[in-house]
């Protein structure tokens, strides 16, 4: 199957004052990601508050997102869910639609204990659409399933025909480099701390998904343009800058409900998030734009 190489942006659901799904913006975002240097979405995940969605809304986000997508730009579908067959359901969708791949984290609820109840997911979930690549998406802190993604890679070898790779959300490098080096690189392994991307192209990383690439996409790859022509101190810089931006958006209830919120700054207002996310006061606005005034990040940011 084809690795991804780039970074794949997991884009905000654009949302009505009043807590609508609002497709409308989502011609306008797909071309501004693109134009600033996206290969792609990652849609309906955590960035997208996927959990918090109907099965109709994603649906209707997925197709939306199918419609928009430039030439090249892959789509690829969030379809985790606690209940399985609405997973099923929603991966049999992206494939009637053409969607590039899916993808699903572990449910929150139940929690996953066991490398064979996790494969035993994945496997349903991928059979459902067996054309599509499927990865899994590891983000422990949002599901607690803190289980090794090396084992996840033996169990699922020879058993999903389709299992592409691992989005890797999570703080251990090394892990992310052993799951990387297994077979010979045989699985894609995904990139998803924007924090730590310049460390993980030192190892081998082609590709990866980020959250703040909605709003500092330029920077970030630029990281990886600047360490592919072999300017190590431009690369430096620029992955000192996203950590910067990072800082100011933990103040402000991390990318989900600070980072939507820089997108009305930048011009882009995707309104708000549901309950029960704390939405950002208007005070909270000023002060978390003057933070990125400080650091120069409208000088840098993405461009529409």
């Amino acid at each position: 199957m084809e690795k991804i190489k780039g970074l794949i942006d997991a884009p905000f659901t654009p949302m009505l004052a009043n807590g609508d799904v609002n497709p409308a913006p989502i011609p306008a975002y797909a071309a501004m990601l693109a134009k600033n240097g996206l290969k792609g979405v990652f849609i309906n995940g955590s960035s997208g508050e996927g959990y918090m969605l109907t099965p109709e809304e994603r649906i209707l986000l997925a197709e939306k997102w199918m419609e928009a997508a430039p030439a090249g730009f892959k789509v690829i579908v969030h379809v985790g869910s606690c209940c399985l067959r609405e997973s099923v359901r929603l991966a049999k969708h992206a494939a009637q639609i053409g969607a590039w791949g899916i993808g699903a984290m572990a449910p929150p609820f139940p929690k996953i204990g066991r490398i064979e109840e996790l494969a035993a997911y994945c496997e349903t979930i991928a059979a459902a659409a067996p054309e599509l690549p499927f990865y899994y998406y590891h983000i422990p802190a949002f599901n607690g399933a803190f289980l090794p993604m090396t084992e996840l890679l033996k169990a699922v070898d020879g058993r999903i025909p389709n299992f592409a790779g691992i989005k890797y959300t999570f703080e251990s490098l090394y892990e992310y480099n052993q799951c990387r080096l297994y077979k010979n690189g045989k699985y894609d392994m995904l990139h998803g701390q924007d924090e730590t991307i310049l460390p993980s192209l030192t190892q081998g990383t082609e590709g990866g998904i980020g959250g703040t690439t909605n709003y500092n996409g330029r920077e970030l790859t630029g990281i990886i343009e600047a360490w592919q022509r072999g300017d190590l101190e431009t690369a430096r810089e620029k992955q000192n800058f996203a950590q910067a931006v990072i800082n100011v958006i933990c103040n402000y209830r991390g990318n989900i409900v600070g980072g939507k919120r820089i997108m009305k700054l930048i011009g882009f207002d995707l309104g708000p998030n549901r309950i029960p996310f704390r939405n950002m006061t208007d005070d909270e606005e000023a002060a978390m734009k003057r933070e990125l005034e400080a650091i120069g990040f409208f000088e840098r940011c993405n461009k529409f």
